[in-house]
């Protein structure tokens, strides 16, 4: 089939290449022309495993082709994918500016019958919003139909997850164009849920709030456990073993961040509000969620710090981590970033390694009172204490003797739980972790 994926974000470029990867004609549309120039060039402006292969093989042989002129896309294309950013509102709520834009610019450029697919995180109501701004822009109703094709995409693990979806949620008034939107994931062989459209819109933010809600819950429990000599690790594994809830987002640890949990959570309590159906259970997933880096943070200066306003002044921490999660080098919403202004607010000095997003985190967070290093041994070159934010693979194996001889005091402050216990103090460690009381050597 001809398709027009507009945005090439990580769900655009992802969705764009998969698709054609599949053997359709992919004409993908971003407004950034340095990244449209990047792109066919066979470069890849993000960090996705798999995603580089993909992209350069589909380009090579023809299927994908990246512009920036929507009208091109638009008029040789039977289906339009919209995948374009829905960031908060000012008000709480989801900015739809760019749904808008890319509605209207559809509109100007319709020529024969369309399916508008909304593939963005968008509020109950959306489709109907498209639909409008389409008929609006006078494109007669029988020329085009509105469908609504949530993501689950996880970075790190996003081509994956597009080629093995749990699910295909398809939401649309038309049978039609619901039936055409299956057609194309047949390939996949994967469960299809068929449904109307505010039902498809409504999954995907209760799937991640619910997720956000599992996590907050397994942080809530671990605060428990720290002060009744329980080990959460334990406790989660007892959890997760009964089949109706399971172990997936039982980690203890910092709380949720990136690009999705924060803001989908805080727009259904938006929309919850605004439609008059409180949810004051999310009011109390995303307070335990902001008391995760607080908490984390009083536990190092008590641990490290003097009795005074400025209680880590001479400490030097090293920190490991830096994107919001493995396998990406993504900082939006990550703990790495409140966590390194509370340590360089209380007077430290800051040794930051990560595997692949030390850019991203030098435009974010900035140079000031830290030092971006090439190795996590480097990292903890005259520390303190190291903290572990992000848990990457290389942190679970390193040479802990070696990373010892390196430090001022042998303390590590685990906010993922990669370290077992015993594996540290056995390396002669002091040992903070999660959601279990500290081990001293």
């Amino acid at each position: 089939m001809n398709i027009c994926v507009i945005g090439c974000g990580y769900v655009g470029l992802v969705t764009g290449a998969v698709f054609a990867d599949l053997g359709n004609d992919v004409i993908s549309v971003d407004i950034d022309k340095d990244r449209v120039d990047i792109l066919n060039a066979g470069g890849c402006p993000i960090h996705e495993p798999r995603l580089p292969e993909l992209l350069e093989r589909n380009l090579r042989e023809g299927r994908l082709t990246f512009t920036t002129s929507i009208p091109e896309a638009v008029s040789e294309s039977e289906i339009i994918f919209i995948c374009v950013g829905t960031p908060p509102a000012e008000d709480g709520g989801t900015d739809l500016s760019q749904v808008e834009a890319a509605a209207t610019d559809i509109a100007r450029s319709v020529n024969s019958y369309k399916i508008i697919v909304n593939k963005s995180t968008v509020p109950v109501g959306t489709g109907d919003f498209v639909r409008e701004v389409i008929e609006k822009n006078g494109v007669a109703t029988t020329d085009f139909d509105v469908v609504c094709n949530p993501e689950f995409l996880r970075e790190g693990q996003a081509v994956r997850d597009t080629l093995h979806p749990d699910r295909i949620v398809i939401g649309s008034s038309s049978e039609k164009a619901a039936n055409i939107v299956q057609f194309l994931y047949q390939a996949l062989d994967a469960p299809c849920i068929i449904t109307d459209t505010q039902s498809a819109e409504l999954i995907k933010y209760a799937s991640n709030a619910f997720l956000a809600t599992k996590i907050s819950f397994i942080n809530a429990v671990a605060n428990l456990c720290e002060l009744t000599q329980a080990d959460i690790r334990e406790v989660a594994k007892g959890v997760g073993a009964d089949s109706r809830i399971g172990h997936a987002f039982l980690g203890a640890g910092l709380g949720y961040g990136g690009s999705c949990f924060p803001k989908d959570v805080d727009a259904l309590l938006y929309a919850s509000r605004t439609i008059g159906a409180e949810m004051s259970i999310l009011e109390a997933v995303r307070m335990e969620n902001d008391s995760r880096v607080p908490r984390f943070v009083q536990r190092i200066i008590e641990r490290l710090g003097a009795k005074d306003h400025v209680p880590l002044e001479g400490k030097t921490i090293g920190v490991l981590g830096l994107s919001f999660k493995p396998d990406t080098d993504d900082l939006r919403e990550a703990k790495s970033i409140e966590i390194c202004h509370a340590l360089r607010e209380a007077g430290s000095r800051l040794r930051a390694y990560d595997p692949i997003a030390t850019a991203n985190a030098r435009r974010i967070i900035g140079d000031e009172g830290i030092e971006y290093c090439q190795s996590p041994y480097e990292a903890a070159k005259g520390a303190n204490g190291i903290v572990i934010v992000t848990e990457w693979r290389e942190f679970i194996q390193l040479n802990l003797n070696r990373m010892k001889s390196e430090m001022v005091e042998p303390i590590i402050f685990d906010g993922r739980n990669i370290y077992s216990s015993d594996q540290v103090k056995d390396a002669g460690f002091e040992y903070f972790s999660i959601g279990k009381t500290s081990t001293k050597h």
